[in-house]
């Protein structure tokens, strides 16, 4: 298959459907309080569009600080628990708790606590994206060759010359595998936390735009926000799938098989 059909496809599907979308709306005459039509949602991201975008940047800066500090910490548990059995025995289940527990649930929390509002829009969008990274990571570091690791043993390789030279190679594609799902998670942990500063009446990022059209019934300037919000999320997943396939296309399967197709 070529890759303009990689392309082409999903544009020709996302095309058929916003067609669909503006038929149905103008046939039943849907108001535009309950449904707008595309264009509708275009018009409104076109006027509101600075506003929009002024807002985005702001999640987006939240956005990517978290995804930094995911990986960074993440990757750097995982790395303590391929080295300890006994601390990721210790820790792993308070990280599962941690992830499981609903960032709605706990976002007021930590904007009481931490008094510096980026800061606690940062904590909350890291809580949502850390584990991948700690899971992926950990079960990459964990998922050598036991034969290379009897050679490596046969000669003479220390610890860091085995954790350098096989263990952290084999728990790359891993890594970025969960990098990229923590990428989307990092931008709904974001939106989430702002949700909840936005009640408070602190205005953050695009999800206070949201919340904002939602009361005053701006339903088209609500789904351009939205449609911004999706659009970010498309694009931060496609450059992190992009490095992964730069980083893992001479040397690991996975790509090398896509590339032969």
């Amino acid at each position: 298959m070529t890759p303009w059909w990689r392309i082409l496809a999903p544009v020709a599907v996302g095309a058929a459907f916003l067609v669909l979308w503006e038929a149905t709306v103008r046939i039943e005459q849907i108001p535009s309080y309950v449904l707008p039509p595309p264009s509708a949602v275009a018009v409104s991201l076109w006027t509101d569009g600075p506003s929009l975008l002024g807002s985005l940047l702001v999640t987006l800066r939240v956005t990517l600080a978290a995804l930094a500090a995911a990986a960074v910490i993440g990757g750097g548990i995982a790395l303590l628990f391929s080295l300890s059995r006994i601390v990721e025995l210790s820790l792993f289940p308070y990280a599962v708790i941690l992830q499981v527990t609903p960032i709605v649930a706990i976002a007021p929390l930590i904007i009481i606590w931490v008094r510096q509002p980026f800061l606690a829009l940062l904590v909350c969008a890291w809580i949502v994206a850390f584990f991948p990274i700690v899971s992926n990571t950990t079960v990459g570091l964990n998922s050598a060759d036991r034969n290379l690791l009897a050679l490596f043993r046969l000669y003479g390789a220390s610890r860091g010359q085995t954790l350098f030279y096989l263990r952290l190679p084999t728990a790359l594609p891993y890594f970025l595998a969960g990098l990229r799902i923590s990428g989307g998670l990092a931008l709904i942990g974001a939106v989430v936390a702002e949700f909840v500063a936005g009640t408070g009446g602190a205005e953050t990022g695009l999800a206070f735009r949201i919340l904002e059209a939602g009361y005053r019934l701006a339903i088209p300037r609500l789904f351009a926000a939205l449609l911004l919000l999706s659009l970010t999320g498309i694009v931060i997943y496609l450059l992190l799938d992009l490095l992964s396939r730069r980083i893992l296309r001479n040397w690991h399967e996975s790509v090398a098989a896509e590339a032969e197709e």
